[in-house]
């Protein structure tokens, strides 16, 4: 009898053991992207038994709530555009798909210019007729052919809809002090034409069934060397042309596009926030600050990012642009962009007080680092550059090559979906708008962490292993846990439902 008691009171501790087990576990969907082969691929066997001093411990704070995500994406170009022209309408909807459909990356947050860029075929103005002040010849024919049909495209599939920041690369040569596409600046007597031309650009996309969220008021104020497309402020002309010109006119015409100033690299910021945000005056027409992250191809200048915020905390901080800039894509070649190969304009250009910005990285290193970096440090939202490229890095009028997360060769009909497209995906597919930032403590200094808690509760924690041995975490939420494996090279998105 004492044996049937001592089994039964065996079994019935093993089974409220286990339940306990079980209800302490932590269930979660894992996805990762690796140099090994994995694609964004839906993990099933992630759970690891480790129980070691090694287990890197990651405790999630959702009640430490951070910034609200503004969105993910990448940017309609007539680069992009015009290639999509060029291939079958299967493989055109095949990347639209990619980029903006639920079973794609959800892209949430794009760019596009406004007259031409070193990423259009030619150059060109909307504003084409020298000395028309009130911009009567004011006319967007330039974009029907390509841009405005990419984006109608992916507004047909996208589900949740996605927001377009438009940005300038320079006004008309004939309202600049030297009459050129590069550089120079914009005569103070045609800030009003200027600040128009925001305006009826608003309208123009507006009549095609587009709306504008926002603006940057100068893409690279600062220049580029004087290469291509480009138009100088300073911090207080820039501050000066919104509080007096640019803002003043969107609110008189009734239109409510947000206003971001800068727009170029981040170690300059401290000095535009300063003239931007100086008092009430400065500040009532700017709705945030627009960033590059060309400065380096591995700091994310967390200090610099900090400033920002806390000089304008309720502001929008955005990375309006991000690429492997100098290199020509790499064709059907994965093993490439996990390798520290690609080197960037600061590789050849950079003064020798900075070289040490600019070594030789990988691509999907800086892509992720950087990602996880902006948000850890108050960036609400990540904008890469060309969707689209083709193998030449191309097409661009001043044959500035870049790489793009998609290449496609229209000769072929071919399209390559690079481990950039599924990095950027990590974020834009599962950390959505309105998303929050939220606090976690992270026991590994090697191991990149962050997360961010959904409108619908689900939480989505981001971890990137660039070393190569693997790693194992202890996720922990509550009084709930589970230990999740990362191997080497690796990108994952652990999701926590609801």
């Amino acid at each position: 009898m004492k044996k049937i008691n001592y089994l039964l009171y065996f079994l019935l501790s093993f089974m409220i053991l286990s339940c306990q087990t079980k209800q302490d576990k932590l269930i979660v969907e894992v996805y990762e992207t690796s140099a090994s082969g994995n694609s964004l691929t839906k993990l099933e066997n992630f759970s690891s038994d480790k129980n070691d001093e090694n287990l890197i411990q990651v405790k999630l704070l959702p009640a430490q709530k951070r910034q609200t995500i503004t969105g993910f994406g990448g940017s309609f170009t007539e680069s992009s555009a015009s290639l999509l022209n060029q291939l079958s309408k299967e493989k055109r909807d095949f990347i639209i798909e990619a980029y903006f459909g639920e079973t794609g990356a959800k892209y949430s947050l794009t760019r596009t210019h406004m007259n031409s860029c070193d990423f259009s075929i030619s150059q060109y103005s909307y504003a084409p007729v020298e000395g028309d002040k009130e911009l009567k010849h004011f006319t967007i024919e330039e974009d029907k052919d390509d841009i405005i049909p990419m984006i109608k495209d992916a507004m047909k599939v996208s589900k949740d809809g996605f927001k377009i920041l438009s940005s300038p690369w320079t006004a008309s040569p004939w309202m600049k002090d030297n009459k050129k596409w590069v550089g120079g600046k914009l005569l103070p007597e045609y800030y009003d034409t200027w600040a128009l031309f925001f305006s009826k650009y608003i309208d123009a996309y507006k009549a095609e069934g587009i709306d504008i969220w926002g603006f940057t008021v100068e893409n690279e104020p600062l220049g580029n060397g004087n290469n291509w497309e480009s138009m100088h402020y300073s911090p207080d002309e820039m501050t000066n042309f919104v509080q007096n010109h640019l803002g003043p006119k969107l609110e008189a015409d009734g239109h409510k596009a947000k206003i971001l100033g800068y727009d170029q690299n981040r170690e300059h910021l401290n000095e535009w926030v300063d003239s931007q945000f100086k008092n009430e005056a400065t500040s009532k027409y700017f709705d945030g600050t627009a960033i590059h992250w060309y400065a380096s191809t591995y700091e994310v200048f967390p200090k610099e990012l900090q400033y920002a915020h806390n000089k304008a905390p309720n502001k929008y901080l955005i990375q309006s642009e991000a690429c492997v800039d100098s290199e020509i894509p790499k064709w059907q070649d994965d093993a490439w962009y996990w390798r520290k190969e690609a080197t960037d304009w600061g590789w050849d250009w950079a003064p020798e007080k900075d070289k040490h910005l600019h070594p030789k990285y990988a691509p999907v290193n800086r892509y992720a680092r950087d990602i996880i970096g902006c948000l850890n440090n108050y960036v609400d939202g990540w904008i890469d550059w060309n969707m689209v490229l083709d193998t030449k890095g191309g097409p661009n009028w001043f044959e500035n090559w870049c790489v793009a997360p998609v290449i496609v060769d229209p000769a072929k009909d071919e399209v390559y979906l690079t481990p950039l497209y599924y990095t950027l995906s990590h974020f834009s597919k599962f950390i959505r708008p309105e998303a929050k930032v939220i606090g976690l403590e992270n026991s590994d200094n090697e191991l990149m962490v962050t997360a961010a808690q959904n409108p619908d509760g689900t939480i989505a924690i981001v971890a990137f292993n660039e070393g190569t041995k693997a790693k194992t975490l202890n996720l922990v939420l509550n009084e709930k846990n589970i230990a999740i494996s990362i191997q080497g090279q690796a990108i994952q998105t652990i999701v926590v439902p609801n």
